[in-house]
């Protein structure tokens, strides 16, 4: 089988400066994208910044024969956002690929979390992962060609406790990328999102060591480069990745009550066990074969 490359493209890898980024960048430019390496170079909670992790990733890839730049700018504002996507146009003149991966911590019980912790981290995960993505856009339908990945979580999709702000943001993008991929569908643009599982600077304090390896970034990064390969005709699904696992995460819909005529809150007691019955399930394409499939129920 012949390798997958990615020659004359030119991608965006956001919070690339260390652990799932970086390794992405590295691997997309080691398959001959041109890559814009993009870390506001902050600590894990957001504070602070520096040159210096996005400069060290884009020396890695020039030693290793690729091209890069470095970017620091913000994801969290749309002038960060324009001037990303613009580090892109001016340097290499064009974008392809957009891999969302920017965020931070501000874990707390929910008990504890003040609304501005609750808005930082939606801040970066879900509007940087926007804005980004929105800055991109208008450049990605004129080609007629895209591929854009999103850095979901476990914490979204099944929740995580202390992690209130993160999951809701992490779940937030699972919608975003649904709908982006419906928009994005005539233009040849793909939008797909990872849920990854690896040892990163975010987890490390989360795992036993011993699955430092077992769960490293490479086990990641194939993921991400398949899904924002040409050949990938994929869009709008989720896939869980860690440890060299790969799986389709979906939402669907259990067989459910219905009765006619209207219903009581009686009826909701008595059929509970029917309605979270979770065989057969729809799992629907999108939001109108959901709710054709409603129609269907009560007509």
């Amino acid at each position: 089988m012949a390798e997958l490359r990615f020659d004359g493209r030119v991608a965006i890898v956001t919070g690339a400066g260390q652990g799932l980024g970086r390794q992405h960048a590295l691997e997309l430019a080691a398959r001959g994208a041109k890559v814009v390496v993009n870390d506001l170079g902050g600590s894990l909670h957001g504070s602070g910044s520096s040159t210096g992790p996005a400069a060290a990733v884009v020396e890695e890839i020039k030693k290793n024969g690729g091209e890069a730049v470095a970017n620091t700018d913000n994801v969290a504002t749309p002038e960060g956002a324009e001037a990303i996507v613009r580090t892109a146009l001016d340097t290499f003149g064009k974008l392809d690929i957009v891999v969302n991966n920017a965020g931070i911590l501000r874990d707390k019980s929910f008990k504890n979390m003040a609304p501005e912790e609750f808005d930082q981290v939606l801040a970066v995960h879900l509007r940087g992962s926007f804005l980004v993505t929105h800055a991109a856009w208008p450049h990605l339908r004129e080609q007629a060609y895209g591929r854009v990945v999103m850095t979901t979580s476990p914490a979204g999709l099944f929740g995580n406790f202390g992690q209130a702000n993160y999951s809701s943001a992490k779940m937030g993008l699972v919608g975003l990328t649904k709908t982006l991929a419906a928009e994005g569908a005539k233009y040849n643009i793909k939008v797909n999102a990872i849920a990854p599982i690896a040892w990163t600077r975010m987890t490390e304090e989360l795992f036993p060591p011993e699955y430092k390896e077992k769960l490293s970034v490479e086990l990641v990064t194939p993921v991400v480069a398949w899904l924002a390969h040409e050949t990938n005709e994929s869009t709008g699904e989720t896939y869980s990745v860690g440890g060299g696992r790969v799986a389709r995460v979906f939402v669907a819909e259990g067989p459910g009550f219905t009765k006619q005529g209207g219903l009581s809150v009686e009826d909701v007691r008595d059929n509970w066990q029917q309605i979270n019955e979770v065989e057969p399930y729809l799992l629907a394409k999108d939001i109108g074969e959901q709710t054709m499939a409603v129609f269907n129920a009560i007509k």
